[in-house]
């Protein structure tokens, strides 16, 4: 992290209503949490962090609450998930047949598979930090990792 106070040291998950994952998503969902916590970019305009974030899903929206020991009040900000719905969508169907080319252990279709997971996986970072430039501003890395956790956040 190139500046010191412009990341992210906690994540927390608002997981109300959100039944029971397999096995492969809660891993993605720990690889993510801990990926983002050991390296990531993440800068609030007019707010200076670290910044301990709670990421939700509600009312068809994505919330993104922000506290930070140099805020005297969270930031809240907050996307149209409608945005996000036909990528995560996408990505969920390409991650189970990633899934299953996994179990069978078709090489050539993993490296397929995992070529347009990746794509959309791209797709859904790429739209994620466009949406949020106007008041953060992040890596790649960070906003893959975020996206992540949005698709996690989206199984009902």
């Amino acid at each position: 992290m190139t500046n010191t106070t412009q990341y992210i040291k906690a994540i927390f998950l608002d997981e109300k209503g959100i039944k029971k994952r397999s096995p492969q998503i809660e891993h993605e969902r720990s690889v993510a949490m801990n990926d983002l916590i050991e390296w990531n970019h993440f800068a609030i305009k007019d707010a200076i962090g670290p910044y301990e974030i709670t990421l939700g899903t509600a009312e068809n929206r994505i919330k993104i609450t922000a506290i930070s020991e140099h805020l005297s009040d969270p930031i809240a900000i907050s996307l149209n998930l409608a945005q996000f719905r036909s990528i995560i969508r996408d990505y969920f169907i390409i991650c189970e047949s990633y899934f299953d080319a996994v179990k069978l252990g078709n090489v050539p279709r993993i490296e397929a598979i995992d070529m347009s997971r990746r794509g959309l996986h791209n797709e859904g970072a790429d739209l994620l930090a466009i949406l949020l430039a106007d008041k953060v501003t992040m890596d790649s890395d960070t906003a893959r990792r975020l996206f992540t956790l949005i698709c996690v956040l989206h199984l009902r």
